[in-house]
């Protein structure tokens, strides 16, 4: 499995270098600007699983599938492991992956990665006596033909000027793995075409969530899960076999989903994204990006953990600072962010008290005004980031953030890390400890316990949000959040990867 490996990181190196390239393409089937993303993360899925030893790429491709774009990808990955497997044949392979991916798709549409994948398969099949690099460069320029001539065979990407992202995806996976047998490097990042302002400004989903889970139990049946899905949403696929099921739904209604999925088993890697926020993001970012000249005010953010650099780059941060597993970068390190923003004025969100002081000096060594948001947590900082206008002055950005911050109530649940005794609560080392607004308020054994405590202590008013952000080591959701879901039905729930680490959930509630 070593030679697979590196052809996945060849894939997933290619990938990271376009992904924000493909994230700008995203126009279909909704605007939400993440389909670089999604792709990225799944192949990502695939490498980290190899990594640990593990030998289904199927399975780990299904498991870790990323929004519509990657549950679609994994299903190319299916079948093409299975066609490599029949005869050892690229265009078997391709073939298979092609037919695998159509087949997941209820309404298979032309001008997207299904095509694409068609044309990949059908250009291996052309040239059967190819020796393996010759044959790979003939099926990635045909890959690049093919993405190209989407732009006329969807009209919404005919109207806002672009090519389909997620088949410029699979062809940047192509790319990098021909490079790798070739032996050559991947060549340099194209310059990407300016996106039109009809690319821009797309109409958001008539829906308002997207919703991805994965379904585990036996002899699990993928088409009655479809079945109660179909009447919630669109883009809807169900894919998987009789032990794990992937699905993917854009609704109104994400907690009927979730039910629907509990009802056939256990619900595993849940997430739920608000597609119109997003879409909002995406045009704000390609509206005021640092190359038209309208940003005056640039973000830089205290993160750590990888899908959080992504929840806060994909709602306006610019700049991002490792914090590490302790939250506490260097004044220089932060300095340095700073001056890379190139932005005429810089907001700072700290993020955790113990940066606060860092970020002060930062500002104060700083050649350009800079603020700095005392945002005591991650969730805190996200809820600021609601109220940054990137054409608007530090200042103003400042206090408007730092109200906004103010009003999120924010939870967690980590792992004690010694025994703890607050006002008759007693937490034994090593066992779960809830907090909400950083107060201790339940603790025990069982995840879900305590979670459901914390949960129940922000949901003690009137909320209209509660964000769940999931850490290195996913806990289970699903029950949780049917829970939820069924006692506030009025309640936006969005829950996304953090990869935080200590922190196996952090909550926000708004």
């Amino acid at each position: 499995m070593s030679e697979v490996l590196e052809l996945v990181r060849a894939a997933e190196a290619a990938l990271e270098r376009n992904r924000a390239r493909i994230d700008d393409l995203n126009v279909y089937p909704v605007p939400d600007g993440d389909t670089g993303t999604n792709m990225l993360l799944t192949i990502r899925a695939v490498r980290e699983a190899l990594e640990a030893g593990e030998q289904d790429i199927i399975r780990a491709a299904l498991l870790g599938a990323r929004g519509n774009s990657g549950v679609i990808l994994s299903q190319i990955v299916r079948g093409a492991v299975g066609g490599y497997e029949e005869d050892g044949s690229v265009a078997t392979a391709l073939r298979r992956g092609s037919d695998a991916a159509y087949a997941a798709v209820r309404e298979p549409v032309e001008g997207t990665i299904l095509t694409v994948s068609r044309a990949l398969a059908e250009e291996a099949e052309a040239h059967p006596a190819a020796e393996l690099p010759e044959l790979l460069s003939h099926i990635v320029r045909r890959g690049d033909e093919a993405v190209e001539q989407t732009r006329e065979q969807l009209d919404v990407l005919r109207k806002a000027g672009v090519v389909d992202a997620g088949g410029a995806g699979l062809v940047e996976i192509v790319r990098g793995v021909a490079a790798h047998i070739s032996g050559e490097p991947l060549p340099e990042v194209a310059q990407a075409e300016p996106i039109s302002a009809e690319a821009i400004h797309q109409e958001a989903s008539r829906y308002r969530y997207c919703a991805v889970f994965v379904v585990t139990g036996d002899a699990l049946d993928s088409s009655l899960l479809e079945r109660d899905l179909a009447p919630l949403g669109d883009s809807l696929l169900v894919v998987g076999d009789t032990t794990a099921l992937k699905a993917h739904v854009h609704t109104d209604d994400p907690g009927a989903a979730l039910r629907a999925g509990t009802a056939l088993g256990v619900l595993e890697r849940v997430e739920i994204a608000n597609m119109h926020l997003q879409t909002a993001q995406r045009e704000e970012r390609l509206s005021h990006g640092d190359a038209d000249g309208g940003r005056m005010t640039a973000v830089v953010a205290v993160v750590t953990g990888e899908g959080n650099r992504r929840l806060f780059e994909s709602m306006g941060a610019t700049g991002i600072v490792d914090g590490g597993e302790t939250m506490n970068p260097s004044t220089d390190e932060l300095l340095q962010a700073i001056e890379r923003t190139r932005a005429p004025e810089v907001v700072v969100l700290a993020n955790n008290d113990n940066v606060v002081l860092a970020a002060r000096q930062a500002a104060r060594l700083a050649e350009v005004s800079v603020q700095v948001v005392p945002s005591s947590s991650l969730q805190a900082g996200l809820g600021s980031l609601l109220a940054y206008d990137s054409a608007a002055d530090a200042e103003s950005n400042a206090a408007a953030m730092e109200d906004a911050a103010a009003g999120v109530a924010t939870g967690a649940v980590t792992i004690a890390s010694r025994d703890v005794s607050v006002d008759g609560l007693r937490v034994e080392r090593g066992a779960y400890l809830g907090l909400a607004d950083g107060e201790p308020v339940a603790g025990g054994t069982s995840f879900d316990t305590v979670a459901t405590a914390v949960v129940d202590r922000l949901l003690g008013e009137p909320r209209d949000v509660l964000t769940f952000i999931t850490g290195e080591e996913e806990p289970e959701l699903g029950p949780l959040l049917a829970r939820v879901a069924e006692r506030h039905p009025d309640l936006e729930l969005e829950v996304h990867p953090g990869g935080q680490p200590h922190y196996p959930l952090l909550l926000a509630a708004e």
